[in-house]
């Protein structure tokens, strides 16, 4: 075993790590803490099965559990209440790590990044396989910025059941709607956490209070906390009328005693708890038939002589019904609340058989898997996380691509451990795969057994869709669901640092945009360079280091540029003729075309087509019309930007017979442009909903500031005893606003934003911006 063993050579910048039979990666955590301000310490995650005397637990005890016993969970939430910390202390107490992580100190397990480690922030979602009491549990770490809401999208889409973690002190943020809104979409039952109940000016009350009001969910107190802020010693089950109290004296929470509640002992803490039960009990039988007739029935008398048991199937139905949330709470920093939290994912999310998932009767056992998303590793090459919903998936088994239409073959088969993998011989339905050795996959794809099984599956969906009277496409969007792509809002040309190194930088940014769909890459048309698009300043500066670190590439990059669309305000014709002679082929082709506005926002044009078009030439090419009209809309007659909203009337077509395709896209394109510049104009510019949460005593200095950048304050609420100022304001005005901020309040403001809408600019600012782009001011 120990023949293939390499140790490589450990140097500020690089984590010591040790592979053994290619197996499995180790990391080596340095016991002396004299080293720790010069070396960039790695942790021991999980270590080899059988060595005698050691206690942490290998991955190989969870290979291939049953469906029932599987967990697929994700830890959402708004940045900072604590998403990582509480994902360190479960792998901590489910015995895969030796010690606590700490953010701060950037050796967490999930945060492996070293743009995550600097920052205290997470940026890419990290998938974790555990076992908790003979559950196996795939656990997914996501990040909370705005920047980063398609990685909280795209790992969504595959989990049966999320963690919402919510900060004690603060309640529902702004960035905790987002992933509740995401995580309604998807129909993902969840659980509430409300972390760090031991922060000064928590209130357990408050938070479950905004829960009720800002998410328009229902809370079911499974917990009540004993004390607060400083108070906080452990919680009271509700569901058991017991106490657990965390010893004080254990350094890492795992010593906690569970004791029953006794009149003797705590009169006043058994009544509260005996109300909050009959109250959960009412709740629940409110919303579950099966448990109201039992509740009316035997225990209608005497709630206290309903078993725990039952109570908790109950809760379990009513959170995969989703008419309902429990909620437990505890302070994961401080080691408490997270076992009975691991408990309650298990007893109360759903496992994968639960879940219903229409496109699987399509496929009648055959393999149907999710590439969710893509990693690149120097050694490997492209890493795919995939979900499998039917079917096994064995290393060297050739699958099938339905959206790329192509096939490939998995060489190695991997159970994800945070940047460590252990290799494994096959995975069944309902687990979460690494798998290597996909060229082409990329995130959203669908992967089936082969094409005959596609195409099998696609007629039984047809079938099904003609007896319910649908129409096929829907039935091929269910058996293709992907993820949707929100569109950037920033961009910025991107330059190598010589002619020679552009083939490598178009190289890693390909390789970057197939890990990160939301990063878009384009050419200026005029000036020929590189545009680089992303969804926020960090977004863009994450993307800029990677470059550097990963690719050893020093890239320089322009100023940051507002992603602005342009439409139209009133109705213009054009007509255009190209006439060109290509050998001895001559081309002609004459196009009248009506450009409009549409009251519906819609990025994409809408096309429309006269009556007097015959058939039979749009036959032979509507497509090429098609790709005409849209590379027309996708640079503006004013500052070359997306024109959105408008319809496209084609009027009139005339070809000459052998006319190329390429010639008729090129003259209709030419025409929408005419008729665009022909129309009276206007800018759309990107307005984003803000929260800013302040100190009283610096509210008027934010007000002012938010006055001057053209915000529009739509209310402020009282949070504890802060002030969260709530309104829009222009992503143009917003650049640099976290230096203003922490300027003007000491350091003491937080805010948070997120894309509202595309709105018109004002003539005044509109002229300001079209003399700046043209270099008159």
């Amino acid at each position: 075993m120990l023949t293939n063993l390499r140790i490589f050579a450990m140097s500020h910048q690089t984590i010591p790590s040790v592979h053994i039979n290619n197996l499995c990666c180790y990391k080596i955590r340095a016991s002396l803490k004299r080293l720790k301000p010069y070396v960039l310490l790695g942790r021991n995650y999980s270590s080899l099965p059988g060595l005698i005397g050691n206690d942490i637990k290998s991955l190989h005890s969870v290979i291939n559990p049953p469906i029932a016993k599987i967990r697929n969970i994700g830890i959402m939430a708004h940045i900072d209440a604590g998403k990582t910390t509480t994902t360190e202390r479960i792998l901590y107490y489910s015995g895969y790590t030796r010690s606590l992580g700490d953010v701060d100190d950037g050796d967490t397990v999930t945060d492996f990044m070293a743009q995550e480690r600097e920052r205290g922030i997470t940026i890419q979602s990290a998938a974790v396989t555990f076992d908790w009491k003979g559950y196996r549990v795939n656990l997914i770490d996501t990040p909370g910025h705005v920047d980063f809401t398609l990685e909280v999208e795209r790992c969504l889409r595959v989990l049966d059941g999320a963690v919402a973690v919510f900060d004690a002190s603060a309640g529902v943020e702004a960035q905790t709607l987002t992933v509740w809104r995401q995580a309604d979409k998807h129909k993902i039952p969840r659980i509430c956490f409300l972390n760090k109940m031991d922060k000064t000016g928590a209130s357990f009350k408050y938070a479950v209070e905004s829960i009720r009001e800002k998410l328009k969910a229902k809370p079911l107190l499974l917990q009540l906390p004993i004390g607060e802020a400083k108070t906080f010693k452990g919680l009271v089950d509700v569901v058991t009328k017991e106490k657990l109290l965390w010893n004080s004296n254990s350094n890492d929470g795992k010593d906690f005693e569970r004791k029953s509640l006794l009149e003797v002992s705590d009169p006043e803490l058994l009544k509260e708890t005996t109300e909050a039960r009959n109250a959960l009990i009412e709740q629940v039988a409110d919303l579950d038939d099966e448990f109201a007739d039992l509740v009316l029935g035997e225990f209608s008398e005497n709630f206290d002589l309903l078993p725990a048991e039952k109570l908790q199937h109950a809760i379990h139905r009513v959170t995969l019904a989703q008419t309902a949330v429990p909620v437990l709470c505890g302070s994961a920093l401080k080691n408490k609340g997270v076992q009975p939290l691991l408990d309650a994912v298990t007893m109360y999310l759903p496992s994968p058989e639960e879940r219903n998932y229409e496109f699987l009767q399509w496929y009648k056992g055959d393999l149907c898997a999710l590439a969710f998303k893509v990693l690149h590793d120097k050694q490997r090459g492209p890493l795919v996380f995939m979900r499998i919903y039917s079917g096994t998936i064995k290393p060297q088994l050739a699958i099938h691509n339905i959206n790329g239409n192509c096939t490939e073959r998995i060489s190695r088969l991997l159970l994800p451990f945070a940047d460590q993998h252990i290799e494994i011989s096959s995975l069944t339905a309902g687990n979460i795969a690494l798998t290597v050795g996909l060229k082409h996959t990329a995130t959203g794809d669908t992967l089936v057994s082969s094409k005959s099984s596609a195409l099998a599956a696609a007629r039984r969906a047809e079938r099904e869709g003609e007896k319910k009277h649908r129409q096929n496409n829907e039935a091929e969007r269910l058996l293709l669901a992907g993820v949707e792509i929100p569109e950037p809002v920033f961009f910025c040309t991107i330059e190598p640092p010589s002619v020679a190194k552009q083939p490598d930088l178009e190289h890693a940014l390909k390789c970057l945009q197939r890990e990160d769909p939301s990063l878009k890459v384009r050419l200026d048309p005029d000036s020929g360079q590189t545009i680089l698009c992303g969804m926020g300043e960090l977004h863009i500066e994450i993307i800029h280091d990677r470059i550097k670190r990963e690719y050893g590439l020093e890239t320089y990059l322009g100023p940051l540029q507002v992603a602005y669309r342009e439409t139209i305000l009133n109705s213009a014709c054009a007509t255009d003729t190209l006439d060109r002679t290509l050998g001895d082929k001559r081309h002609l082709v004459t196009v009248e075309v009506e450009a409009r506005p549409i009251e519906t926002s819609s990025l994409m044009p809408v096309i429309e087509y006269a009556e007097s078009i015959s058939e039979d030439l749009l036959k032979v090419s509507q497509q090429a019309i098609e790709n005409g009209i849209h590379s027309a809309c996708l640079q503006g007659p004013l500052l070359g930007s997306p024109v959105q909203d408008v319809a496209i009337t084609l009027h009139s077509l005339t070809v000459y017979p052998g006319t190329s395709t390429t010639m008729i896209s090129a003259c209709v394109s030419r025409c929408v442009q005419k008729a665009l510049k022909k129309a009276d104009k206007q800018v759309l510019e990107p307005l984003m909903n803000l929260e800013v949460t302040v100190a009283r005593d610096y509210l008027s200095p934010v007000l002012g500031d938010l006055a001057q950048r053209r915000g529009n304050i739509q209310e402020i609420q009282t949070r504890q005893d802060n002030k969260v100022v709530i309104g829009f304001v222009p992503l143009a005005e917003i650049m640099g606003y976290s230096t203003a901020l922490r300027t003007l309040t000491s350091g003491s403001a937080t805010f948070a934003l997120e894309l509202s809408t595309y709105q018109a600019m004002n003539p005044q600012d509109q002229n300001t911006l079209l003399n700046r782009r043209s270099g008159l001011t």
